[in-house]
């Protein structure tokens, strides 16, 4: 009895010389080894069971890559003080940024974080 292909994964290797062996044609019943002219029955590519997996990273997306820009802390940026009170400390003093959250027909959102303890809050206008 003839050495069968060897199968990883998906692929089906010719058991004399280790060449990928090709796709059966509709109809034939012999896979011909482009190499050495092993033949291996057609019947070896049934029934393989074919996984595919990617890591997460590998198709980066735009919303992923929004999402990720948006958790972002950038050091050094300086922000304007307001007068404003803390609800977690009560004090009066906080930095302020304006940026637009919502769809443009919406009022813009004020997020706040206090200058004392760093609590972060926001006020939608």
């Amino acid at each position: 009895m003839p050495a069968l292909a060897h199968k990883i994964g998906s692929l089906l290797f010719c058991p004399n010389c280790g060449t990928l062996l090709s796709l059966p044609k509709d109809g034939e019943p012999m896979v011909t080894c482009e190499r050495c002219n092993h033949e291996e029955p057609a019947t070896s590519y049934e029934n393989i069971e074919i996984t595919t997996r990617s890591h997460p990273e590998a198709f980066p997306s735009a919303l992923r890559q929004k999402r990720k820009t948006q958790t972002k802390i950038h050091q050094g940026k300086v922000l304007p003080k307001v007068s404003e009170k803390c609800p977690a400390c009560g004090h009066l003093e906080a930095f302020y940024e304006e940026k637009q959250m919502r769809s443009a027909d919406e009022g813009s959102t004020i997020l706040y974080t206090c200058v004392s303890c760093k609590h972060g809050w926001r006020i939608n206008n």
